[in-house]
């Protein structure tokens, strides 16, 4: 009992370290971002792949309101699990970071710059009493210097960069489907095959194109774009994993 006490006086000041070296309020945040849906990256020859788990939680919630994918730049895009609300404050910065750069220097932000602007932020609230951690984990995927480019932030303030991963829930399943079937020179439309595959492994083998939200960044035009309801649609069915309520 006096061992809980005492983990509990730890949980109550996000600045002070435990006994054995761990910042609990970090680590909640951590689980906040596993109860978010999940979202994937995968990083292709081509371009990059950002894939999210949208559906709400109510027939009656319109599908357009439920936002985890966000255009951060023309030629960069950002994917969220965890707290939308956390989220949107840090996409709202990231797209600040994003035009001072454009007006600074007349061209645009690396997109590994732009991650380590971010997850700097995200560290600030680590370090200062009376704030907490953004319960929310991003992936931040785009064009750099002709090159594609797939990074997460982590509620510590790490930057990591991937070929492939997913945050949010199912993270373990989705992370070996995507491992045992990556390829480093798969094209962007078979990067989205294994994105939305990874996805229905987790999801009884089938995606609602409603519940699904999938935009790519590619190399030769160097321009995010959002995939439109249809065009997912096709995706599913051309791979047998559209669900048996569509047509």
């Amino acid at each position: 009992m006096q061992g809980q006490s005492q983990q509990q006086a730890y949980d109550r000041g996000i600045t002070i370290f435990s006994p054995d070296g761990r910042l609990y309020q970090v680590e909640y945040a951590r689980e906040a971002v596993k109860r978010g849906s999940a979202s994937i990256g995968v990083r292709t020859a081509d371009g990059v792949v950002l894939v999210v788990d949208k559906r709400s939680r109510s027939p009656l919630m319109e599908a357009s309101s439920v936002e985890k994918l966000h255009k951060a730049d023309d030629h960069a895009g950002i994917a969220s699990a965890g707290h939308v609300a956390d989220a949107r404050q840090l996409i709202d910065f990231a797209r600040r970071q994003a035009q001072v750069n454009r007006l600074r220097y007349g061209e645009p932000v690396g997109v590994e710059a732009l991650t380590k602007e971010i997850t700097d932020h995200i560290q600030q609230y680590t370090q200062v009493g009376g704030a907490r951690p953004f319960g929310v984990a991003l992936i931040v995927a785009g064009i750099e210097d002709g090159e594609p480019r797939l990074f997460e932030t982590d509620p510590s303030g790490t930057p990591y960069e991937w070929q492939a991963l997913a945050v949010g829930a199912d993270r373990g399943e989705i992370d070996d489907y995507l491992e045992a079937n990556y390829d480093p020179e798969a094209t962007l439309n078979e990067g989205v095959e294994l994105a939305l595959s990874a996805l229905a492994s987790v999801n009884d083998g089938e995606l609602d194109p409603e519940g699904v939200g999938v935009a790519t960044v590619d190399v030769e035009t160097e321009s995010y774009t959002g995939l439109s309801d249809e065009e997912i649609a096709g995706h599913l069915a051309e791979h047998d994993i559209l669900a048996d309520d569509e047509e």
